[in-house]
């Protein structure tokens, strides 16, 4: 067996091939993942969104920042430099000497692979008269022709080049280290050894241990542990929140704590500032000694909180800090939710453990649609729209109009709307109406099965209840083109009133046309005379379009028919009756075939069924499965926000609520993918076979939409 050698590299060949892959491993992904976006699609995607968003705070902020940003600039100058070093690099390799070239025997006499015996032979006597020693040629050179002719003729020889590419047989394996010589020198020991000691005894465990410290601080939704626990313990001390004492919680989180947090920050001007504030919001309990509530970080965030909900102005250094904090909230209160659901599960689990009210878990959902929108609870919420103030809501809530909210004022024809928004002018309404089209509306529709049950329609005791919601998102322009479609024209309006008028006159009856009241009398005793020789089935009711009138003329038509009708009914009985004997006289054997015809339609129509329901279970698995590995993208519409500093998507919460109990009945759901049509399952576990009002509940977590269907079972 032949032996192995290791060397270093002493030319320094290896090592260029070595670094060139280990720069090609770090700027090759490096690019994929950091190279800035293309900031004219960005650019046009702003553009695209400035009609709508063109107010909104979190939109004049990426203006901003895109203009005032230099961090692409230093991202692509880093990786251009990074290219750089790795296209000098490999053009160094391709410069490199090839230590190691197979052996070749043809190329060393000059022929081509394959040549015949006579052609070798021939070659050789050509170059041995040109390189033999005696005639004066290269010794080294006729020895490699030598080797390399018999290596083709011999064939031993053969036979070694083609199993081991040398004509000699196997030789030494040779393995080379890509790394220089010098630093496997006795003279580099120690400093080889202290650089090796300092990178893997002292850089690498700090690094580590740094980073594995700070993340066991926080949850897998970048939440500090300890603010999670805060939550817990609040919740379960005051099971049933009002929105003052839950904005009390959510600003002790320890985010805005600067000791936890070096985000946070405590400025010496806050003991001016946040009193003066405290003043002019005047609802603040300064006093309250209960701990965390009473420290300065807590009371400063509360006071920045609620004066964002009341839309005041502070001052520029407050205005930073107040971004900062409603920045946060929306995430803390997600997280507020979920521990709400943990105490629910845990009550549900074991007896005698307090439970969080329904309300507490909707007002933290409420408070996130407020802190988005910028408005207090008792705000219309018609202060979302741009251009509106509070003196112009006396215009909209009048007997006239009568309009409260978003939905009220989607309802109005445009005639009345324009009418009502007449304050506004023409570019003001347009924008108005441009950012009122923008909002979402959402089309619920709701599916209950018991799967994998013979019939998944049949809820019971202890069945396990999925409940498939169907979300639609539309926005509220399809509502006002749907409006405009319905509406009529002035001249078929017009057409259309006369007709309904000329048909009210027809309905009406004429004073002397009335009957008398024993002509009631007679028609009624002869009703029931006529009840007594013969029952016979009633009337179906029909609704009829023109109401009580049309009702009246079907009760007077029928009055004065009655008998008629009675006698007919007694003679179509009698028929029947004389089919029925006549039918009853056929053969027992007809009998018998007639119930094995119905017996194999059974068959069929109940094994037709089974199919069905066999497939339609089969698709809902594979759906699931294609839901759970495909990968949606959580960017679905940037919603409308004056005051919010970031721009926040369009997501939801979708739970299922027993109002009667003012419980929760399923988990929230997260909907974070809702772009048009978005399926969610809900799994509930009925104990109980009770009579309960089940709703089915999706609120948005932006502003203050909300959609209800309740289920009786």
């Amino acid at each position: 067996m032949a032996g192995q050698q290791f060397q270093y590299d002493d030319s320094g060949n290896t090592f260029f091939y070595f670094l060139t892959s280990f720069v090609g491993l770090i700027v090759i992904p490096a690019t994929y993942y950091l190279w800035p976006r293309d900031q004219n699609a960005e650019q046009l995607r702003l553009k695209s969104l400035r009609r709508v968003h063109g107010r909104c705070l979190w939109y004049r902020l990426r203006l901003m920042k895109s203009q005032q940003s230099i961090v692409p600039t230093l991202k692509k100058a880093a990786l251009l430099f990074g290219w750089a070093v790795f296209l000098l690099l490999a053009y160094k390799v391709s410069k490199l000497d090839r230590e190691y070239q197979e052996y070749n025997p043809y190329e060393v006499l000059n022929l081509d692979p394959g040549a015949s015996l006579s052609e070798i032979k021939k070659q050789y006597r050509v170059l041995s008269l040109k390189y033999h020693p005696d005639k004066g040629g290269d010794e080294a050179t006729f020895m490699r022709i030598a080797k390399a002719y018999a290596a083709l003729t011999n064939e031993q020889s053969r036979q070694n080049w083609e199993m081991y590419g040398n004509p000699d047989g196997p030789g030494a394996t040779s393995f080379g280290i890509a790394l220089p010589a010098w630093i496997v020198d006795q003279k580099n020991s120690m400093l080889v050894l202290l650089v090796y000691g300092l990178a893997f005894m002292v850089i690498l465990p700090v690094v580590v241990g740094t980073w594995w410290y700070r993340s066991i601080r926080y949850s897998g939704d970048q939440i500090l542990i300890n603010t999670t626990q805060l939550f817990m313990h609040f919740m379960y001390k005051t099971p049933n929140m009002n929105m003052k004492r839950l904005a009390m919680v959510l600003t002790a989180a320890f985010e805005f704590d600067p000791r936890s947090n070096k985000e946070a920050t405590i400025r010496p001007t806050d003991n001016i500032e946040v009193p003066q504030l405290i003043r002019e919001l005047g609802n603040i309990n300064v006093k309250k000694k209960e701990p965390p509530f009473c420290y300065p970080y807590s009371l400063k965030a509360r006071v920045l909180v609620l004066a964002h909900l009341a839309r005041m102005d502070v001052s520029e250094e407050l205005e930073e800090d107040q971004r900062f904090v409603v920045r946060k909230s929306p995430a803390l209160l997600q997280e507020m939710i979920n521990v709400g659901c943990q105490l629910t599960m845990m009550a549900n689990s074991r007896g005698g453990f307090h439970a969080p009210r329904l309300v507490t878990i909707e007002n933290c959902m409420k408070l996130t649609q407020m802190i988005v929108q910028g408005l207090q609870e008792s705000k219309s919420p018609l202060l979302q729209l741009p251009h509106f103030e509070e003196e112009h809501l006396r215009y909209c809530i009048s007997k006239k109009y009568k309009v409260r909210s978003l939905q009220d004022l989607v309802s109005l024809k445009d005639s009345d709307r324009r009418s009502m928004l007449r304050f506004l002018g023409e570019e003001k309404y347009d924008e108005v109406m441009a950012v009122l089209g923008s909002f979402p509306h959402i089309t619920m529709d709701t599916k209950l099965q018991v799967l994998d049950d013979e019939d998944s329609n049949n809820i019971t005791a202890g069945s396990i209840v999925t409940v498939t919601v169907t979300l639609t998102r539309k926005r509220m322009a399809d509502m006002f083109e749907k409006e405009q479609e319905s509406t009529p024209c002035p001249g078929e309006e017009a057409a259309t009133t006369e007709e309904t008028q000329g048909d009210s006159s027809k309905a009406k009856t004429k004073v002397w046309q009335n009957k008398s009241k024993g002509a009631k009398k007679t028609a009624k005793s002869k009703k029931k005379k006529l009840t007594k020789k013969k029952a016979t089935p009633a009337p179906a009711k029909t609704k009829q379009a023109n109401g009580n009138v049309a009702g009246n003329e079907v009760v007077a038509a029928s009055s004065s028919a009655v008998a008629v009708k009675e006698e007919e009914d007694e003679a179509s009985d009698k028929g029947s009756e004389s089919d029925e004997g006549e039918a009853n006289k056929d053969s027992p054997s007809e009998r018998d075939d007639d119930s094995d015809k119905q017996s194999d339609t059974e068959v069929d129509e109940m094994a037709g069924d089974d199919e069905e329901e066999w497939e339609a279970l089969q698709q809902s698995i594979q759906r699931r499965e294609r839901a759970l590995l495909e990968t949606k993208s959580k960017v679905t519409h940037p919603v409308y926000s004056l005051y919010f500093p970031e721009e926040k998507q369009e997501w939801w919460w979708l739970y299922i609520a027993d109002r009667r109990d003012q419980t929760l009945v399923s988990m929230p759901y997260h909907v974070c993918t809702l772009k048009d049509t978005e399926e969610v399952s809900l799994c509930v576990c009925v104990c109980v076979c009770v009579c309960v009002c089940v709703c089915v509940c999706v609120r948005s977590l932006a502003n203050g939409y909300k959609k209800t269907v309740a289920h009786r079972r």
